[in-house]
């Protein structure tokens, strides 16, 4: 098998899923109206709700849902083979990712940028409002923790990613600036000047990371896992404009830029897959995710075919900054097929390395040798690099291996390998802090709107007090997380949550299609996949629990554990009121 076949097998199956079933749903069920003022201009705070360029919302909205999940949930359920991921991505993308996206954008915009909570209490009763704002911040913590223990694992020791990442802040604060305060709406001049010293990071970082400046940056995975949360907590903090919104355009741009170069290096090169199609670990036991491919495809590949956490964007930033209702469709169901082509691009980059190296990458050296494989190419990827890449978990590293591999085999790039290695590993990095970053905002909003029950000032999005101490109690909860957790348990636990998260998520949906359009067959393209996801999730769930967290039998073990188990129960209430709610309705509108 070659990788161009599956790339443009997958590139026209998204293109007729937008150009069909995303614009039936948008004109027929959910009917956007654009005469209808946004809560962007009906709220206008200049903080949250903010009327935002279409391109440059789409930017911050794709580079905020796209974190950790579409790199490295591919690669690491390429352990099964290459098929069961390709597959799911396509399918759970278009039917259910794509959909859930849109639905869930389009319930805050006519509910004035509020939560999913708030949705739910509203369509479902308080009993399944406050489930569910329960269940989201769990799950939130629990998402964020996941996606920045992949970051820690990636920067760890790297001067170099490092440096680059680093030169990503400064950079976003001068696009603001100069967009927002020295040439307003010069979109093209500041996205020049953003891009322009990102590349520069990248290009000096190497210089950088011979330099003695170089050996301080060479941060631990402690020194990581403490900054990551002081960087979430200021981006959570300042105003939507000043950094949170201009740096996650500007990285959208490195990351739409990096996967259309990866597509063209792809069709250049047209690499062989090496990964069989399916792998003996599919009846269970595999070394990186200990599961059968069912349930434990779905929840590993998660934000590249169905995420939760977007749901949790969709009723956060973004429906506070739209402008007009006929932009969800390409913010909402557009951003998540691109998202599908990004799971794609690195599921083929993955399965192009030998599968000997690859699971020498993504396996301690004592768990590897028991696998029976042996290396190929990893020796000479690793001197070309200039990194120790062996037992590096995570996927990350596997990734850019891959994705250098790729790049470097276009005619003229063989020499410049180091470099597309650590971009790569500057690219994912990037993917993935602009969901941190993003993501503890609307855990900021959530604690916050749950907070003002107990006194109306926590609520405000305007009182410092209460936004620094709601953005404090967020980090803090995720950085400890990350600062006592490891890939092999994180990554499960996240899995689960962003999976329960995307079933409640549809589910609320359900009943808002319902209770909008007063019709139940359309109710149902909501409906089904929160029907296959609650039982894929409920059971990947329990077998976490109970081959996975309980097995090891310490204090984090149990934690990880309960935290699993009330995450499950949340998830059910919420279906139980869903159904009742859902049953009740079906009998008036049928």
């Amino acid at each position: 098998m070659h990788a161009l076949t599956l790339l443009i097998t997958a590139l026209l199956v998204f293109a007729l899923a937008y150009r069909y079933y995303g614009k039936f749903i948008a004109a027929k069920i959910l009917v956007l109206n654009d005469n209808r003022v946004t809560p962007a201009y009906t709220l206008r705070d200049g903080r949250d709700y903010h009327p935002t360029n279409k391109w440059v919302l789409f930017g911050h909205h794709f580079a905020a849902i796209s974190g950790a999940g579409p790199l490295v949930g591919p690669v690491l359920a390429a352990q099964f083979g290459y098929l069961p991921g390709y597959l799911w991505i396509l399918i759970g993308a278009v039917l259910a990712g794509a959909v859930h996206d849109m639905v869930i954008l389009f319930a805050s915009v006519r509910h004035q940028g509020l939560s999913l909570s708030t949705i739910a209490k509203e369509h479902l009763g308080k009993t399944a409002g406050v489930a569910t704002a329960f269940a989201v911040l769990f799950i939130i913590i629990t998402s964020l923790a996941g996606l920045a223990i992949v970051v820690v694992n990636a920067l760890n020791e790297s001067s170099w990613a490092t440096f680059t990442i680093i030169m990503t802040i400064p950079a976003a604060l001068i696009v603001a600036v100069w967009m927002y305060k020295i040439r307003p709406g010069k979109i093209v001049e500041a996205s020049l000047i953003g891009v322009t010293l990102v590349i520069l990071g990248v290009i000096f970082g190497e210089q950088i990371s011979h330099s003695p400046f170089g050996e301080w940056l060479k941060f631990s995975k402690q020194t990581l896992s403490l900054a990551l949360p002081v960087y979430g907590f200021i981006a959570s903090t300042l105003p939507v404009w000043l950094l949170l919104c201009p740096r996650d355009y500007l990285s959208s741009y490195m990351k739409i830029g990096t996967i259309l170069l990866l597509g063209i290096g792809i069709v250049i090169v047209n690499p062989v897959i090496h990964m069989p199609a399916v792998t003996s670990f599919i009846n269970g036991g595999g070394p990186i995710i200990p599961g059968k491919v069912w349930p434990f495809v779905c929840i590993t590949i998660a934000c590249g075919a169905i995420s939760g956490f977007h749901a949790l964007i969709g009723t956060g930033t973004t429906p506070k900054m739209i402008s007009k209702e006929t932009e969800i469709l390409p913010i909402g169901y557009g951003a998540m097929l691109v998202e599908g082509i990004v799971s794609i691009l690195a599921l083929i980059a993955a399965t192009c390395l030998i599968p000997g190296d690859y699971f020498a990458i993504n396996l301690s050296p004592e768990i590897f040798h028991k696998l029976g494989y042996a290396t190929s190419q990893l020796n000479d990827i690793q001197q070309m690099v200039g990194e120790t890449l062996t037992g590096r978990s995570g996927g990350a590293v596997s990734l850019a291996a891959g994705m250098s591999l790729i790049l470097s085999s276009i005619p003229g790039m063989k020499m410049l390998m180091g470099y597309w290695y650590h971009f790569a590993i500057m690219f994912e990095a990037l993917f993935i802090l602009t969901t941190v970053d993003t993501g503890t905002r609307v855990a900021r909003y959530i604690f916050q709107e749950m907070a003002k029950t107990i006194h109306p000032k926590l609520g405000s999005s305007t009182w410092m007090p209460a936004v620094i101490l709601s953005s404090g109690v967020i980090t803090v909860s995720w950085g400890y997380l990350v600062y006592y957790g490891e890939i092999k348990t994180i990554w499960p636990m996240f899995g689960v949550a962003n999976q329960l998260l995307a079933t409640i998520a549809l589910l609320i949906g359900t009943v808002f299609i319902l209770d909008s359009t007063k019709k139940w067959k359309y109710g149902l393209i909501t409906f089904l996949p929160a029907l296959f996801m609650v039982v894929t999730t409920i059971t990947a769930g329990f077998m976490t629990i109970f081959d996975n967290y309980l097995p090891i039998n310490n204090f984090q073990g149990n934690f990880n554990a309960t935290l699993t188990f009330i995450m499950i129960l949340l998830s059910l209430v919420v279906f139980y009121e869903s159904i009742r709610k859902i049953y009740l309705m079906k009998g008036k509108l049928l």
